[in-house]
């Protein structure tokens, strides 16, 4: 029989409430003992579904219950890293939602904490556990195809942000491209140098927030390769993501994937598909995965799959992003970092 973990959702909001009907429905791993959110009434009505007992408004007080193991944070970006300092100290292991924070300093303090308490860190870039993903990831990393050359990404939302939430994100780059920038990292490895450039071309009032709704962002790796990543905050034919690795002895590619295969040619021409509407339908599978990966690690005393560093380079990307975009040309990532 498969060990369960205990672990507490802390944060039930659109990302939370995934996560918990994950746990509960589809990780066998995991032993949801208790879910916290300051609107109780989201929580409760969430824990009445899935027959949780224990619902709180304070998550320190699931941080003192010595048979809570482990925290799953899903709360707002600005409260993270605050959380894990809090889960750290109480000796309890965690799993984040990205990004740990907005300011290195405050990921910095954070990663301090998990290190020095000696808990698992793991992060919330569930697209790694995406299967054509791993699948280019082990062609690449096996050597195979030889040295890479050239990495593509595309990643296409459906429709624009709420302008609540676009004020309080980050921004492009450390919102929506920061999860391209860790795929990168995944894929062909460390950065040493970003150049972004990025308009307003769909939702006006984003140049209020100095914002960006359009972007391409080119990448010079350590080892040599160099990369592009490609962003819209809309795309009126659907949830666009796909990937290729271009190397010396050929390419791996991850196509979009659509709700079937089938195309269906007539008089009118060829109809196929839709691609998945967003992130949740498209990505459903790899939260599941990110989650029971996590516990078994927990279990298991593993190494966590995506770490606290990593989390800390892609927002380190997301910065060099933005100071390249605002000042119009490459930035070093050691510009951010002082290294």
């Amino acid at each position: 029989m498969t060990q369960k973990i205990k672990i507490a959702v802390i944060g039930t909001g659109r990302m939370g409430s995934v996560h918990v009907r994950n746990l509960v429905n589809h990780v066998p791993e995991a032993d949801v003992a208790a879910i916290c959110d300051l609107r109780l009434d989201v929580a409760q009505a969430l824990a009445d579904e899935l027959g949780i007992t224990r619902v709180v408004i304070d998550y320190h007080e699931l941080l003192a219950d010595p048979q809570i193991e482990a925290v799953l944070i899903a709360t707002s970006t600005d409260t993270h890293a605050m959380i894990i300092q809090d889960a750290a100290l109480a000796g309890k292991h965690i799993l984040c939602e990205k990004p740990i924070a907005l300011d290195l300093a405050q990921i910095d303090s954070a990663l301090d904490a998990v290190a020095k308490a000696g808990v698992k860190l793991q992060i919330g870039f569930n697209r790694r556990f995406d299967k054509s993903f791993q699948r280019v990831h082990e062609i690449v990393t096996s050597g195979e195809l030889g040295r890479p050359c050239i990495l593509s990404i595309t990643n296409r939302d459906p429709l624009p942000p709420s302008l609540e939430f676009a004020r309080v994100s980050g921004g492009m780059f450390l919102d929506m491209s920061i999860h391209d920038f860790d795929m990168a990292r995944f894929q062909v490895g460390d950065v040493e140098e970003v150049y972004a450039m990025g308009k307003v071309l769909i939702q006006p009032e984003l140049e209020e927030l100095g914002d960006v709704d359009i972007s391409i962002v080119t990448l010079k790796f350590k080892n040599g390769a160099i990369g592009v990543i490609d962003n819209s905050r809309q795309c009126l034919y659907g949830y666009d993501q796909r990937l290729e690795v271009f190397c010396l002895n050929g390419a791996a590619r991850a196509e979009n994937e659509t709700e079937h295969t089938v195309v269906k040619g007539t008089a009118a021409g060829f109809e196929s598909a839709k691609l998945p509407y967003f992130f949740i339908q498209r990505y459903a599978d790899c939260y599941i995965e990110e989650e029971r990966q996590f516990l078994r690690c927990v279990r298991d005393n593993q190494p966590t799959p995506i770490t606290g560093e990593d989390g800390r380079q892609a927002v380190i990307l997301g910065f060099a992003a933005w100071k390249s975009f605002r000042e119009n040309r490459p930035v070093k990532i050691s510009e951010i970092t002082g290294e």
